[in-house]
């Protein structure tokens, strides 16, 4: 299980550059003019684990199996894309499908780079491609509205809980707020299920990515620091990175140049480590662990999960004969060099239906079908 990003943005901003780094393909084609990506493109990623590195030492596995994570390439969105301007419709589909946003935003200047806009200013791009999504959110919820009325007026209970659900999502849409602001609390299980159903574009949850020039990816720059303002005003979350530094290191072959190049310009890590750590906060995901000799596997789950659903991740049989499964903490797993160890050390539990898993733990799942 792992999660899939669609990356958007207004044309040139850098999303394609970006995808193809991320996903170290040419798959996506990076040129100078609006919509040179006519179609998606997907592309997986192994997600970057240090824990997993260490299981493998400490293992010795036949065979690694790391989390994935999926990337949509999705081609610049323009004013009037709600209406067909531009590539229009055929994109806002696109975007439905995905879990999470990755929102491209053109933080640097370059005036060998054109921009749709005219100009560089980050959060407006950002408020253009929003404002699309709204637009075509409302519309998509007007449509359906007035059919729910009518249905809830003669009693179907179905119906008054989507009434219920969409009447606050519009007045947001018509406020110039996104879908998300309205979002029905998580103890109302009904209404959840039913907002989920509508599919809103702007109910997902949204990651900025303030694309910068080469010079400011240590730090950022002026038009990074109003991202993040925005981003801190909308409980949202945003990194920063150079696809251009991105491109660079997805070429060198080995880790330790990655390391070298990457120290060079005073950066810790990868721009793809940023986006995966976010994503996954963004998302509530978590990640357990099964180990042996014949392969260690690296699992995502949604925070939060229990046992059971844990294992049903792996096989359905799992979740449907669940009996209990046998945990190890991966603090203890490495501390004490592997599983004979923590089971001699009283460090193997066993857990039933009711266990919530905890982010890291190794788990063995006993079933019977």
């Amino acid at each position: 299980m792992g999660f899939n990003c669609g990356i958007v943005g207004l044309p040139n901003v850098g999303k394609s550059t970006l995808f193809n780094a991320l996903t170290q393909t040419i798959a996506a084609q990076a040129a100078n003019f609006p919509f040179c990506t006519i179609e998606p493109n997907t592309g997986r990623v192994a997600v970057p684990d240090k824990r997993l590195d260490k299981l493998v030492e400490l293992v010795k596995p036949k065979n690694i199996v790391p989390t994935q994570l999926e990337f949509v390439d999705i081609a610049g969105l323009v004013k009037g894309a709600s209406k067909g301007e531009g590539l229009g419709n055929q994109f806002l589909a696109n975007i439905r499908e995905v879990d999470a946003i990755i929102h491209v935003l053109r933080c640097f200047e370059d005036e060998n780079i054109t921009h749709v806009e005219g100009s560089v200013d980050p959060v407006r791009d950002a408020e253009i491609v929003e404002t699309e999504l709204m637009i075509a959110d409302l519309e998509s919820l007007e449509k359906r509205f007035d059919q729910a009325q009518k249905k809830a007026r003669g009693g179907d209970k179905e119906a008054m809980v989507n009434v219920k659900v969409m009447e606050p999502v519009i007045a947001a849409l018509k406020s110039g707020r996104p879908a998300r602001t309205a979002a029905p609390a998580a103890t109302d299980k009904d209404a959840l299920k039913a907002y989920r159903m509508l599919q809103l574009l702007t109910s997902k949850p949204v990651l900025y990515v303030c694309n910068v020039d080469e010079e400011s990816a240590a730090d950022g720059n002026k038009f990074s620091e109003a991202v993040f303002a925005k981003a801190k005003a909308e409980n949202a979350q945003a990194v920063i990175i150079s696809a251009e530094i991105e491109s660079e290191v997805a070429q060198l072959e080995s880790t330790a140049e990655k390391q070298e190049f990457l120290e060079s310009l005073g950066l810790k890590e990868t721009g793809l480590a940023k986006i995966i750590r976010a994503g996954y906060e963004l998302l509530g995901l978590q990640t357990f662990f099964t180990a042996g000799p014949k392969e260690v596997h690296a699992w995502t789950f949604i925070k939060g999960s229990k046992a059971p659903q844990c294992a049903g991740i792996i096989h359905s049989d799992f979740e449907r004969g669940f009996i209990r499964a046998e945990t190890i903490s991966y603090a203890d797993y490495i501390a004490l060099g592997g599983e004979q160890a923590c089971k001699e050390a009283g460090k193997m539990r066993s857990e039933g239906k009711d266990y919530v898993v905890q982010d890291g733990d190794l788990m063995n799942f006993l079933f019977n079908v």
